[in-house]
């Protein structure tokens, strides 16, 4: 008999026994959020946001942001998909430069990569005459071009090594059985390498997402006017320095939240990943 209500417990579901999202303390979290929320909306100045200049201003730099984001991670995917494919099957004189170009792409700090392509290929591009009269010198001679470069080598170098590691984790038996129903070696790297490599390194797409978006504000530093530009200005105009930098930080919070869902939805719409 004194067994009875352990052995009644054990029957219990596991949902019921799970706590509820409102537990002591998350409830505890939440009200301290909402008072310092309370406090900041009341205690700091916020006049300067009534000022409409600055209205098109902070929609341009989320703007500036969201565009060289995706532009960046787009792009990085697209040259990190080959780079990992070379280390991972590649022969030797293509996964050696590969894997020199993430080492190297790795091992210096992005500032130090944005730079040398600004001030480096900006100051060589104009002494070279026939990029001066071409076309694409209006584009070459503003600053966009290089963060956009910059940031894309970036994230192929990071991602180009997590696709390495995707392309060798999917079973080699399933590429041999597909080679031996005469599938051709592209349809074979289309429908069955190249998917299940991807949704192995989606988890992972997505962090380097977020830590991308907190690498733009260095776009900053070569005249990009991005959000962190638009609140230095502000600090500048205004000689407010904590109310900016808080809306930024609102913005970017904002910003990885949505990639952050976005990236849940995408695994929960691909298939489990398959032993």
């Amino acid at each position: 008999m004194a067994d009875l209500p352990v052995q009644q417990a054990a029957a219990q579901p596991e949902a019921a026994l799970t706590p509820g999202f409102w537990v002591p303390r998350r409830i505890v979290m939440a009200a301290v959020a909402v008072l310092l929320v309370i406090w900041c909306a009341t205690s700091l100045n916020w006049t300067w946001l009534a000022s409409e200049k600055y209205h098109s201003l902070i929609l341009r730099g989320i703007w500036t942001t969201c565009w060289l984001l995706v532009v960046t991670m787009v792009l990085g995917m697209l040259l990190a998909i080959p780079l990992g494919l070379a280390q991972a099957a590649g022969p030797w004189w293509l996964a050696m430069p590969a894997r020199a170009f993430c080492g190297l792409v790795r091992g210096t700090p992005l500032l130090l990569q944005l730079w040398l392509l600004y001030y480096g290929l900006g100051s060589l591009f104009p002494s070279i005459p026939w990029i001066r009269e071409s076309d694409l010198w209006p584009i070459l001679r503003q600053a966009w071009p290089y963060a956009v470069l910059a940031l894309t080598l970036s994230v192929a170098g990071y991602e180009g090594e997590v696709m390495r590691g995707a392309f060798k984790g999917v079973p080699h038996g399933q590429l041999e059985a597909a080679k031996a129903m005469g599938m051709p070696r592209f349809t074979i790297f289309r429908r069955i390498w190249l998917p299940q490599a991807i949704q192995r390194v989606l988890p992972t797409l997505g962090g380097e997402t977020v830590l991308t978006l907190k690498a733009t504000p260095l776009v900053a530093t070569i005249t990009v006017v991005d959000i962190y530009a638009v609140s230095s200005r502000i600090r500048q105009d205004t000689f407010v320095v904590y109310e900016p930098l808080l809306l930024l930080a609102v913005v970017y919070m904002a910003i990885a939240g949505l990639i952050v869902l976005l990236f849940r939805w995408l695994e929960n719409r691909v298939p489990q990943k398959t032993a």
